[in-house]
């Protein structure tokens, strides 16, 4: 009798160790905003980012991601898993009045949260959404049960109005006054932390697996930044953006995270010579590069809260999380906009509009050239770290040429759903992407044939090692990525044949997604 007993307990235990097994994962992916290649410190940043690094250091990187050159377009790709032409995104939230250029999510596509709501997820987002002013493209009406979301872009850190399930706007701070704030509750960064957590928390006990987004709008400026966390940077960028390129161009090289025969691209072009800076003008330069840093840095607490929220819910073994930015760093330098809330109070606080222009901006996106907006390496490569314990394993490192458009693919193979063909009546448009399910579990995943990038008349095309390509009337660019991804050879001239295939692909690809001449409808 005992003997039977004890067989019948190890069948239950067999049992619900396969359901263990076999139980959809929850998943979180967490999208910074304009963040540059380098600049946590998984990828050779002095930046003090210890929870990005531990997931790198027990998951994946994969060193060559790209996003889709821009906030709008690169969100929309991958809510979507389409080119952001494809689902109506293709340049920012103004209409352009062309199908591709709509400015709002359309009706042929549906979201991550629309599909994984259909596979028995609960799903929650909190930050910038950024695809579309128009309710049919709000959260609230994507498939996500829980958001907090900002429409359009934070135009400030403190005094910002996200927009609640139901509609109601929230201010975080009254007023323009400049107040050296203290608490950290009042802060956009914290607030969409805190938001996210709370909705974890509903989590407990749930027998449904969840999805979390997690957008935060740092470190896009205005830039922006708790005192306290500002004083810890204070005065280490006194040595300039020279020196600071080279340190982080050898960690990354250290690293493997890019080659050691590449060369580190120029300085960009508009950047003066540190060493001819007056003390003054190197102190406000120190000021904004210690302000963005402070961003990043409480960006990081917050995902370590996020992380530790997830494992007290006894859920860490059971979530795949992702982690990458919208796009390269800014160059935008706002000071000099016609900026109609512009203020020039104290540094970093609610009365300073301010971004780190191009100078800094050439260092987040070390080891390449160009920047937010641009479809050479330095606007399109993004760091990005998979992690999920016991299905990923630590500290590895991947060559797979991945695109947004892989990580809707990739969370419905996790979550064990097909994409539909139609949803509410409309015909869907076929995902774009590949699965990177094997490729995060140490097999070898489909390669794609070619990926394609066009953004305001900039545009690109990668097949195998070659890429091409252009900037807004410039002509075509060649390089070999495999030998010089920082695109510092350019041999559009020796390889004419196929640099001339490769603009045929492109070209064959924008009437497919209904690219349109940027010079006609901007």
């Amino acid at each position: 009798m005992i003997k039977k007993l004890l067989i019948i307990a190890l069948l239950v235990v067999a049992q619900s160790s396969l359901f263990a097994q076999k139980k959809q994962p929850n998943i979180i992916v967490i999208l910074a905003d304009d963040l540059g290649f380098s600049d946590i410190g998984a990828f050779g940043s002095e930046i003090y980012t210890p929870n990005l690094n531990k997931l790198a250091q027990n998951g994946l990187i994969l060193k060559q991601f790209y996003n889709a050159g821009r906030c709008c377009p690169s969100r929309a790709s991958l809510l979507t898993g389409l080119y952001p032409h494809q689902a109506g995104v293709g340049d920012m939230v103004q209409d352009k009045g062309f199908p591709a250029y709509q400015g709002y999510l359309n009706e042929h596509c549906i979201t991550i949260g629309q599909a994984l709501k259909q596979a028995g997820y609960n799903t929650i987002v909190s930050g910038k959404w950024h695809v579309g002013l128009v309710p049919s493209a709000w959260a609230v009406n994507r498939g996500f049960d829980d958001s907090f979301t900002l429409q359009n872009n934070g135009s400030s850190y403190f005094n910002s109005q996200p927009l609640y399930n139901d509609g109601r706007k929230v201010t975080f701070l009254k007023g323009d006054k400049e107040i050296i704030r203290t608490d950290t509750a009042t802060y956009l960064t914290q607030e969409i932390t805190n938001f996210a957590i709370n909705s974890l928390e509903k989590q407990r006990n749930q027998q449904k697996p969840f999805f979390l987004y997690v957008a935060y709008n740092a470190p896009h400026w205005p830039i922006q930044a708790l005192p306290e966390d500002i004083a810890k940077y204070k005065g280490k960028y006194l040595e300039g953006w020279d020196k600071l390129r080279a340190s982080r161009f050898k960690k990354l090289k250290e690293l493997g995270i890019i080659d050691k025969n590449w060369d580190l691209s120029s300085r960009f072009e508009k950047v003066p010579d540190w060493e001819k800076l007056s003390a003054e003008e190197k102190d406000k330069w120190d000021t904004r590069m210690a302000i963005y840093a402070a961003m990043i840095d409480r960006m990081d607490a917050g995902i370590g809260e996020i992380l530790q929220k997830v494992k007290s819910l006894g859920e860490e073994n059971n979530t795949l999380v992702l982690f990458l930015s919208d796009n390269g760093g800014s160059a935008d330098d706002v000071k000099n906009w016609n900026y109609v809330t512009q203020k020039n109070g104290t540094p970093g606080s609610v009365a300073s509009i301010d971004s780190y222009e191009s100078p800094w901006g050439n260092v987040s996106n070390t080891p390449f050239q160009l920047f937010k907006k641009n479809t050479h390496e330095g606007g399109i490569a993004s760091p990005f770290i998979a992690y999920y314990p016991n299905h990923i394993k630590a500290r590895t490192q991947s060559n797979r040429v991945s695109h947004l458009i892989d990580i809707f693919p990739t969370f419905l193979e996790y979550a064990g759903f097909q994409y539909p063909d139609t949803f509410q009546g409309k015909s869907l448009t076929p995902l774009e992407g590949i699965s990177l399910k094997k490729e995060f579990e140490g097999q070898k995943s489909e390669a794609h044939e070619a990926l394609f990038w066009e953004h305001e008349g900039s545009k690109a095309v990668r097949k195998g090692d070659w890429k091409a390509v252009a900037e807004n009337n410039q002509p075509w660019e060649l390089y070999n990525l495999a030998t010089d991804r920082t695109e510092t050879k350019n041999v559009a001239k020796s390889e004419p044949k196929l640099l001339q295939n490769l603009i045929e692909l492109h070209q064959q690809w924008s009437v497919k997604v209904g690219v349109e001449d940027w010079n006609k409808i901007k």
